[in-house]
């Protein structure tokens, strides 16, 4: 399996520190194993890591194992990836849309730009 730097695993106890309290905007992919979209999108997710280092961290977590942070969101579908800039959720795209994934990752930077 590839490693992918700018790609990491949180959970509800790490989600402040890592997610919230972030200097760099966060996307989050809430996700489970038995999600076959999940999985269907992890794939691009992986690589848009990688073309976004630097600009905006991605992290994915595990519903099943994690539920208070995807209850606190209001998460009812997945994969539903949300980003977050300064402790605040300021997108959310529900389903496995690839395009509007990349499109709305493009979208978010433009209005809120990395310093």
């Amino acid at each position: 399996m590839q490693e992918h730097t700018n790609l990491f695993h949180i959970g509800d106890q790490d989600f402040e520190q890592k997610v919230l309290k972030s200097d760099t905007p966060v996307i989050v992919d809430f996700w489970a194993g038995w999600c076959g979209p999940c999985r269907a999108i992890a794939p691009i997710y992986e690589r848009l890591s990688e073309q976004y280092k630097g600009k905006l961290k991605f992290a994915k977590m595990d519903i099943d194992k994690h539920n208070a942070t995807p209850s606190r969101y209001g998460v009812q579908a997945i994969p539903t990836l949300m980003i977050f800039k300064g402790g605040q959720a300021i997108a959310r795209l529900v389903g496995p849309h690839p395009t509007r994934l990349q499109s709305e990752i493009e979208k978010v930077l433009a209005a809120h730009p990395v310093a």
